[in-house]
């Protein structure tokens, strides 16, 4: 088990409790569901250094706006995305169990570099590639086939073997390890994790732009086999999306935690609000974040309290 047992305990109490509130009310599902295909459009694309704001992200997908300014590659990364992610949902919706195949990760992919890198869109590659700012070297074109199909075939091994975060994080890696299409990598890399996690009950998981230094961080451990940074890296950001539906579907009369920012909370404790900040970071404080900054409850600050005095009494 690499996800560590503080963050498994909180993914699972926190997915049963998800669980629990089903059937979701369509209304606030269908309002969360915007929400997150915007969020994830704007941070997936920003992070590969698409210019639109989320303002703007959603000004062109709900509106149909075009941004002055902005490059047409721009609009279309975005459209593009929400069209690979109402694949994914309306994959969920009607089929109990999706067939995890290269067959849909070229889809994916189609439907992400369509009308923009035609040629190539839902093709691997025919040529060596380089990844600007990393060492690695991705795999010879020739080897790309072969690897894909072992890629696959792993994922459906390992889907009994190993925590759902734990096998969505890893499959991220691997397939960026072998950076199989010349463009979309990241971007296809992102929505084949949440292939995983939607299938299991997840919210939709994103990773943030104001992370994308760490992301690409714990990418690189994962290079040379320390996929721990990684996980716990994903599983936070599962714990983000899992958090965020909870607050907005559970009834006011059930919510008995109400989350305050990290300077209230050290006015709880003995800990500054940089020590909980960092807490929260290595996933040892029940927080998520909110743009740049993390929220938590005064219970979560309660429990974290508890758990280091019963570690001195042992």
């Amino acid at each position: 088990m690499i996800l560590s047992p503080i963050l498994t305990k909180r993914l699972e109490e926190k997915l049963k409790r998800l669980n629990a509130l089903r059937p979701l009310p369509s209304s606030a599902v269908q309002k969360l569901k915007e929400q997150f295909e915007i969020e994830m459009t704007y941070n997936s694309n920003a992070i590969e250094g698409n210019s639109l704001t989320l303002r703007e992200t959603f000004l062109v997908l709900s509106e149909g706006v075009t941004i002055k300014g902005k490059p047409l590659k721009d609009h279309l990364e975005a459209t593009n995305h929400k069209e690979a992610l109402d694949l994914l949902y309306d994959l969920v919706g009607h089929e109990k169990k999706i067939t995890f195949s290269e067959h849909l990760i070229k889809s994916l992919h189609q439907l992400v570099t369509q009308n923009i890198e035609k040629e190539w869109a839902g093709r691997y590659r025919n040529a060596s590639v380089r990844i600007t700012g990393t060492p690695h070297q991705p795999p010879d074109a020739l080897d790309v086939s072969h690897l894909m199909n072992n890629l696959v075939r792993w994922a459906g091994d390992q889907r009994q073997k190993i925590h759902d975060v734990e096998l969505a994080a890893i499959l991220h890696h691997k397939f960026v390890h072998i950076h199989p299409f010349f463009d979309g990598n990241g971007r296809t890399a992102r929505l084949l994790m949440n292939v995983l996690l939607l299938q299991k009950g997840y919210p939709l998981v994103i990773i943030l732009k104001n992370d994308r230094k760490r992301y690409y961080r714990v990418l690189q451990e994962a290079d040379k086999k320390n996929y721990k940074p990684l996980v716990e890296f994903v599983g936070k950001a599962v714990e983000r999306s899992l958090d965020i539906y909870l607050n907005m579907l559970t009834p006011a009369s059930k919510k008995n935690e109400k989350t305050i920012s990290l300077t209230e909370a050290a006015k709880l404790c003995h800990y500054s609000a940089k020590y909980l900040n960092l807490l929260a970071n290595k996933g040892l404080l029940d927080a998520y974040k909110q743009g740049r900054n993390w929220l938590t409850t005064k219970e979560a600050i309660t429990r974290y309290m508890a758990s280091r005095q019963r570690k001195r009494k042992v």
